[in-house]
């Protein structure tokens, strides 16, 4: 068997036999590196024994059970011939570090080795690369008898797991920073010992969550350099070069490149190495390769070398690296750098930038790039360069103040080339725009950039691309979008670029679907999927995803989901982080409309945390918690994340963004009775939808904006928008817009006298929302047609089906005030017999059907006056039910009548 796969329980289960009667003797061998936990294996295998450790000393404990032996066989001798007897009681020898044992302590542990006696369990821990004679733990002399049962266990490091279990149970989790166990194991080469030091320092450390960048702020922990320096400085002095060489490399490298880097002659880098293995100052990697047990073993060598040893070192670890088949550039760059070379370290680091891109790691670009820029030793023409490459990468991946700070300053130079600076600006007002989501500022930059970028077709194109689309720019006409559009075309042609021919592309989608232009599908099909160039591919990912996301507000529910697939498949494939991202955002809006509620209020909210530093990117999370709270009654949390700290700049955010923001503060101000802030907020929504002028989006505010002109008394106004979106819409593929246009004139014929006309017009709007599908809006608008129904006939046993219907749609979506507003409504078109029979008898202290009702609105924040509004009662009522709710179900506060807790005490 494998000394890894023994497992503890089989090494207890085979002990713990070895106690019995009759047992028979077993040795376990506990073999391991220098920190990779034998002594915490070994104690908690003998805590699980029934029978305690003799004693930990091995000489004490050896020599007394040899001497117990011996007397044991005298006693026999003296008697005649006899079976061997068992000892009076099991015997446990544990034994530690047996690679540090003296020549007598081998000697008695191997005496009761070489004939154990019965019911004997013996452990022994060791390093093997610190044996006197390596793989014999006890010596060349010494062969285990046939009656001894052997295993042996190998120790080794820990997985990335192991290593955030270990961070996690010491720090906690709140404690546990991004990245952090990644930091941790990479420094310490999963070895258990290291792991714990550090993470015995970042307890100390005076920061709320540790992460990963911390890890590198540490150092090496003092016991870890002791050991490694102890272990140096047992090489002979001729041969150290080579452990100056690996720890300059500060990675397993071959025996030929270590020689080099040494400066030594074949021979004498063939007896370092050996020199340098037998003291476990390097260890064999694998593969021919050699270096330090833990990455931060070679840290603790290099502290301690001369700045003139280290650089030369240097030196010709960047000439090995050279060398290499692929060339590591970033690697080679810090090499060149640590040796004074600067021209081929900014050299080194262009490539390096371009290796990450081009393998589609442009996070690890943006790092490396950032980092150098940042430092301030880099001089022009290569600052210029190296900047816009950052911005290249920076655009396709997330959020950095960082890059921001660097791209802004290089900008500030005066001296730049127009050409260059063209080219960052481009990226940075990319960058404003997706990740910042500074909309406004965005703008700005792409326009001057349009301006430094004349002559330039590939970076003119993009530039003019970036201007189009439609979704951005609230205060930008419609007709200025498609413009740039077709000027990016024609421009990105005769470029003949085909990478920035796919962005043009991809942005001509977005502007083509977002007008519910029906041109659009055809070119989505062109996408250049499957070209050869990484840079088409993930622009064709950015489409593909950008599509998603515009179907998704033109009501294209299933070819959204398909378009999303497929386009953040293909963003993770070709390293587009940024538009993964954004796929996430997509997922949540398109589960949110098509009524997919279990569980997406907990996704929103994990999705808002973790990209809340990219307002874009966590605005459609942030919103979508803003819906679900308004369906729920907790209308406190609505406002606060439609409208409070970091929350969408209506003015200048998304046009659909706004529109569904807007649309939902005014269905708020609706339900509170607030009809003029109603009115108020429909008009500014209205004109930015009117400046805009893309009508196919306008489907999420149209309803509510109608209502609240209608409401306030201004039917005019009310005609007029529900004539301009038909006007808008004629000809444009917006199922979603067309099926709100019919709620629209359903809503203003109800307003006008026409219950029947109206009651049409909400069934209509019923029908093309379910068959999007779009369950809660056809649920909301059938509400509205049996309202209509029961205004002509307060009989209506259809319509009052109908409501009782949608109150349970309503329930199963998780939309509780929906649910307690329709069934008010319900109430109300009882016959007044049914209305005024008791309700189901009680036990004193069950909640009624109304306090549970009413309760759990209460629970959900909603004040008296809502409450009382929501179900048609007095404010008085829900004041006396309120008090009888927290009586009976023995909670102190409204926010403890949560509706479960509830619904359970009420059956």
């Amino acid at each position: 068997m494998n000394a890894e796969a023994v497992s503890e329980p089989a090494i207890r289960k085979l002990l713990g036999h070895a106690l019995v009667e009759d047992g028979a003797p077993v040795l376990v061998l506990l073999e391991g590196t220098a920190g990779t936990g034998k002594s915490r294996l070994l104690s908690r295998l003998l805590a699980a024994l029934p029978v305690p450790a003799r004693t930990s000393a091995l000489e004490a404990t050896a020599q007394n059970a040899a001497e117990a032996e011996s007397r044991e066989l005298s006693a026999q001798t003296s008697e005649g011939p006899r079976e061997k007897t068992l000892p009076s009681s099991p015997l446990v020898l544990a034994v530690e570090a047996v690679h540090q044992a003296s020549a007598e302590e081998l000697a008695a542990l191997r005496a009761l080795l070489a004939d154990p006696p019965m019911r004997l369990a013996c452990v022994l821990t060791y390093r093997p690369e610190e044996l006197p004679e390596p793989g014999l733990v006890l010596g060349s002399d010494f062969e285990f008898p046939p009656a001894l049962t052997v295993i042996q266990r190998r120790l080794g490091p820990w997985d990335l797991a192991a290593v955030e279990r270990a961070a996690t149970a010491a720090l906690g989790v709140e404690r546990c920073g991004p990245g952090l166990a990644a930091g941790l194991h990479r420094a310490s080469g999963g070895n258990a010992q290291i792991v714990a030091d550090l993470i015995g320092l970042l307890s100390v450390l005076p920061v709320d969550q540790p992460r990963e960048t911390d890890v590198e702020r540490l150092g090496v922990p003092p016991r870890l350099a002791a050991l490694t320096l102890r272990r140096v400085a047992a090489v002979p002095e001729p041969h150290r070069a080579i452990v100056f060489a690996a720890a300059v490399l500060d990675e397993p490298a071959t025996a030929g490149e270590l020689t080099v880097v040494a400066d030594l002659e074949e021979r004498d880098g063939q007896s370092a190495l050996l020199a340098s293995l037998r003291t476990a100052a390097l260890h064999e990697a694998g593969d021919g390769l050699y270096g330090f047990f833990a990455p931060l073993a070679a840290a603790a060598v290099r502290d301690h070398l001369p700045g003139p040893v280290k650089q030369s070192l240097h030196r010709r670890a960047a000439a090995v690296l050279a060398r290499r088949q692929p060339v590591p550039w970033e690697r080679l760059a810090a090499h060149r750098r640590a040796c004074g070379d600067q021209k081929g370290w900014l050299r080194a680091v262009e490539r390096a930038a371009q290796q990450h891109a081009g393998a589609g790691e442009l996070q690890s670009a943006v790092r490396l790039l950032e980092s150098v820029l940042g430092s301030g030793t880099v001089p022009e023409p290569a600052r210029s360069r190296l900047a816009a490459a950052l911005a290249r990468s920076a655009v396709m991946g997330l959020r950095s103040d960082q890059t921001m700070v660097v791209l802004r300053n290089i900008l500030a130079d005066a001296g730049l080339a127009p050409a260059i600076r063209g080219e960052i600006r481009l990226n940075l007002g990319l960058l404003l725009c997706n990740q910042m989501g500074l909309f406004v500022e965005g703008q700005a930059e792409l326009k001057r950039a349009v301006e430094d970028l004349s002559g330039q077709p590939v970076p003119l194109a993009r530039a003019m691309s970036a201007l189009a689309p439609v979704c951005w720019w609230p205060s930008t006409p419609l007709s200025e979008n498609i413009a740039w559009i077709k000027k990016a075309v024609v421009v990105a042609a005769e470029s003949g670029d085909q990478v920035v021919q796919a962005a043009v592309a991809a942005d001509q989608v977005s502007v083509l679907l977002n007008t519910g232009d029906h041109a659009a599908w055809a070119l989505i099909d062109r996408l250049p999927r499957d070209s050869g160039l990484l840079g088409c591919r993930q622009q064709a990912a950015r489409g593909l995803c950008n599509a998603a996301d515009a179907a998704v507000w033109l009501g294209h529910y299933e070819r959204s989901r398909a378009l999303l697939r497929e386009g953040t498949a293909l963003a993770v494939r070709n390293g587009a982080v940024y538009t993964e991202q954004t796929g996430r955002g997509t997922e949540i809006l398109l589960d949110w409309a098509t009524g997919r509620w279990a569980g997406l209020a907990d996704r929103a909210r994990a999705m808002h945390e973790e990209t809340g530093d990219m307002p874009y990117i966590a605005s459609d999370a942030r919103m979508v918690l803003g819906l679900l709270a308004l369906a729920r009654g907790e209308w406190a949390d609505t406002a606060a994340f439609l409208t409070g700290t970091d929350a969408l700049d209506l003015d200048d955010g998304p046009v659909p963004l706004s529109a569904t923001t807007s649309g939902a503060l005014i269905r708020l101000a609706l339900a509170r009775k607030e009809t003029g802030p109603a009115a108020a907020e429909a008009e500014r929504a209205w004109q930015r939808l009117r400046t805009k002028g893309v009508w196919a989006l306008g489907g999420e505010v149209a309803p509510w904006a109608v209502e609240a002109s209608a409401a306030c008394g201004a039917l005019s106004v009310a005609r007029e928008m529900v004539a301009e979106l038909a006007a808008g819409l004629e000809g444009r593929d917006a199922p979603s817009a067309h099926a709100a246009l019919r709620w629209t004139r359903g809503v203003l014929t109800e307003y006008v006298g026409d219950p029947a006309a109206a009651a049409q017009d909400y069934e209509a709007a019923a029908a093309a929302y379910a068959a999007l599908p779009r369950p809660y809006h056809a649920a909301l608008a059938t509400v509205r047609a049996a309202r209509c129904l029961l205004a002509l006939d307060r009989d209506s046993a259809h319509a009052v089906a109908t409501l009782s219907e949608c109150a349970e749609r309503f329930d199963a979506l998780g939309a509780a005030w929906d649910a307690a507003r329709t069934r008010a409504e319900l109430r109300d078109y009882r016959p007044a017999a049914e209305r005024c029979a008791p309700g189901p008898p009680g036990n004193g202290s069950e909640l009624s059907p109304r306090e549970a009702e009413v309760a759990a609105l209460a629970g959900a924040g909603m004040t008296n006056r809502e409450i009382a509004t929501t179900l048609h009662l007095s404010p008085r009522t829900v004041e006396q039910h309120v008090a009888r709710a927290l009586q009976k179900s023995g909670v102190h506060s409204r926010r403890q009548l949560v509706s479960g807790h509830l619904a359970a005490a009420g059956e």
